[in-house]
């Protein structure tokens, strides 16, 4: 993946210009670091990036972006890219990823849900522009906070040209490296928490896998989420042919895609839903949920099920193995489908919006 470089290291923002809120380039890699990072790296120093001296644990991650933060903007427009920000600043525009903690705050950490039902309309109706990921989260946004539709302006998600160019020598490179038990395999990837789902994931399988070859293996990729921020699931009864591969370096994630006969993704809830855009851009075959952001992410290039069925689960994961014609067809829509996203565009659009309101709200 692209590294943010300097771009990623604390630069003084220039008086009325745009600083970036940086503070969470101190956590591991997910989903909104590297939106940030994929971001950063092509904006070159034309921001200035904020962030702490040190690293900082969560509680004191949100008292320096409320109390010290605001101190270090110098009149600047401050981005804030991680569904929070300053309450104090209100020259300012945030990136909300979902509203989960507003809709599902069961499936979180209740202090960590409780802060953000609390922060998250407050900040969405203060600052003077808000960042959705997808037209599902700027509904829910507009619908759950009174924030105005005006205000809030829709950039999606990119996906990163490394996925469409994956070598065979990738592909045994990740196959070795998490020691996979098979060359054929069904890949579900994502952080191990409530919302995606993998309970319902594995009883499908369980129920279905007496119907697949016996060499055809269900691969769950990732580690869990923060205690502090998910509730956690409990993988140890798994079925049979299941091989947990735990945290994926970055580097193999290409090769991992690119080797899986399909991509397993009922997430219940998401915001945008990047890895199942991976998964396209790599020519895996996706099946995914038919809800929230991921019909629109996906369009008709995945098989699209209730991922509240197990049922229909199980049996999207069968036509998926045993029909190789179904795979084709759906690795080559979602090829298609892949190329409407670029990181490059989301870097110019979102440039573009953030330049727009410095120039409409002038220090």
């Amino acid at each position: 993946m692209h590294g943010g470089g300097d771009a990623c290291r604390s630069s003084p923002p220039e008086a009325g210009g745009i600083a970036v809120n940086a503070r969470i380039l101190e956590r591991p890699l997910s989903g909104v670091q590297r939106y940030l990072t994929e971001l950063l790296a092509r904006f070159g120093d034309r921001l200035g990036s904020i962030r702490p001296a040190r690293p900082l644990g969560s509680m004191g991650a949100h008292a320096w972006e409320q109390l010290v933060l605001p101190r270090r903007t110098r009149g600047a427009l401050l981005w804030s890219p991680s569904n929070t920000g300053p309450l104090s600043v209100t020259r300012q525009v945030v990136t909300l990823h979902d509203v989960v903690p507003l809709e599902h705050p069961e499936w979180l950490n209740a202090r960590f849900a409780a802060w953000y039902r609390f922060v998250t309309p407050r900040l969405a109706r203060r600052v003077r522009g808000v960042i959705a990921i997808s037209e599902f989260t700027r509904e829910r946004l507009v619908t759950l906070t009174g924030v105005a539709p005006e205000r809030v302006r829709v950039i999606p998600n990119g996906v990163d040209r490394r996925f469409f160019s994956t070598t065979p020598e990738q592909i045994e490179r990740a196959r070795a490296a998490l020691a996979l038990p098979a060359s054929r395999y069904v890949l579900s990837l994502g952080s191990l928490e409530p919302r995606k789902n993998l309970g319902r994931l594995l009883r499908a399988w369980d129920a279905v896998q007496q119907d697949l070859p016996d060499d055809v293996w269900l691969v769950i990729a990732g580690a869990p989420g923060r205690s502090q921020v998910f509730r956690s699931i409990d993988l140890q009864e798994a079925p049979a042919r299941v091989h947990l591969a735990g945290r994926v370096a970055d580097e193999l994630l290409p090769g991992l895609y690119a080797g899986a006969m399909a991509f397993a993704y009922p997430s219940l809830y998401e915001g945008f839903g990047l890895p199942p855009l991976e998964a396209m851009a790599s020519g895996t075959p996706v099946l995914t949920g038919d809800r929230t952001a991921l019909p629109e992410v996906v369009g008709d290039a995945g098989l699209l099920v209730d991922p509240e069925d197990v049922e229909a689960i199980g049996d999207g994961l069968v036509r998926l193995v045993l029909q190789p014609d179904l795979r084709e067809d759906l690795a080559g829509r979602g090829l298609q489908r892949a190329r409407r996203f670029s990181w490059e565009m989301t870097a110019r659009e979102t440039l573009q919006f953030l330049e727009a309101v410095a120039a409409d709200d002038p220090a």
